[in-house]
Formats: structure tokens, sequence, C-alpha cells
């Protein structure tokens, strides 16, 4: 099972790695928003939401294209280890 046991380790790396700069990003913004708001005194929900939104679009959309490319290369990395994972090393 250390072959599977790699697979899964890279798969939750690569998980990792395309998920939390996205969610830095929407913190980031998020947190900057709620200083403004804090500041001036208006506390409207949709001056949150949509900042966020528009950052994590834009995000993804920048850094979408490196995130396909990763996807892709575990896939296929996936598929060269069937037969050492069903047949065993």
């Amino acid at each position: 099972m250390d072959g599977f046991a790699g697979l899964l380790r890279e798969a939750m790396v690569l998980a990792a790695v395309l998920c939390l700069p996205v969610l830095g990003v929407a913190a980031l913004v998020g947190t900057a928003i709620a200083v403004v708001q804090a500041a001036t005194q208006i506390q409207e929900q949709t001056l949150t939401l949509l900042p966020k939104m528009l950052a994590v679009g834009l995000t993804i959309a920048l850094f979408g294209s490196f995130a396909l490319h990763a996807c892709e290369a575990l896939f296929h990395h996936a598929l060269d280890a069937i037969p050492s994972l069903v047949y065993g090393p």
C-alpha cells in the first residue's frame, strides 16, 4: 500500500496547493473590507460579499490554467501507477 499512500499524499498536497491561495485571497479581501466597514461604520452585507466574489473569481481565472495542468499531471501519474497498485511492485 506504499504506492497508494504516496499517491494519496500527492493528491492531498495538490488540493492544499490549489485551495490555499484562493482562501488566502478571500481572507485578505474580507479583512480589508471589514476594516473599511469598521472605519466608516457601514454594516452592509453585500459590501463584503461582492468584493470577495470578484477577488476569488479573478484568482481562479488567473491561476486556473496552472491548476488544470497540475490536476492533469496528477491524473496521468495516477494512471501510470495503476499497474503497480494492482499487481504490486
